[in-house]
């Protein structure tokens, strides 16, 4: 039981590291929680920074979600314990302690944590986003394409019952963290892929990220 918890405490803290931030401010001097969107994730670095800062934060954002769930399983967890992991990686990242509890969307942890328990389901969820992404320029869109199809996906490929679980709460997560972006897709105004932030403060169409 202790070390069950010692692992989500684990879990919590290692995506509760805000890759974005610290990438902005390393690489461009930029508060990322000052511009665009005001998101901690790789799409509003992409806008605030550039493709080579973005790149990182995609990278490490997706890194820690695996390495949580890498780490559980090489203790030898259960299933639950496992997507439990996960789960606290994800909402480290939604609510980090070294950030004032101030973080992103989730969607990149998010498909660390699958690629780190189930890649067979991890990689289509991420051939899904890649689709999406080309065909409407829409980040969110995809993003939320690729989180919708994630259920079926881990029923198909995967099965668990622990992992069905885990699947369906990340998904009210992402969905619940993208509800400004729905916002905006329906009422036409979201930025698409390769727009400039503006300031956070200055509001507007660009509010994307």
């Amino acid at each position: 039981m202790v070390a069950d918890l010692v692992l989500l405490a684990v879990g919590y803290l290692l995506g509760s590291i805000p890759f974005g931030v610290l990438i902005a401010r390393g690489a461009g001097g930029v508060d990322l929680r000052g511009v665009g969107s005001g998101n901690i994730g790789a799409t509003n670095v992409l806008r605030a920074v550039g493709k080579g800062a973005a790149a990182l934060t995609l990278v490490g954002d997706i890194g820690k979600g695996a390495l949580a769930v890498a780490l559980a399983r090489w203790t030898g967890a259960g299933d639950a314990v496992v997507a439990a992991v996960g789960l606290a990686a994800v909402l480290g990242h939604l609510f980090p302690v070294w950030s004032g509890f101030r973080g992103g969307k989730g969607v990149a942890t998010a498909l660390g944590v699958v690629l780190g328990g189930m890649p067979s389901v991890g990689g289509s969820l991420l051939l899904v986003w890649i689709a999406v992404a080309a065909i409407t320029r829409y980040s969110s869109l995809a993003a939320l394409a690729a989180i919708a199809a994630m259920p079926l996906l881990v029923w198909l490929l995967d099965g668990r019952p622990a992992m069905l679980v885990l699947s369906g709460a990340l998904l009210v997560l992402v969905f619940v963290r993208h509800r400004e972006n729905i916002g905006r897709l329906l009422a036409g105004t979201e930025g698409k892929i390769g727009q400039k932030a503006r300031h956070a403060a200055s509001g507007g169409p660009t509010r994307t990220g």
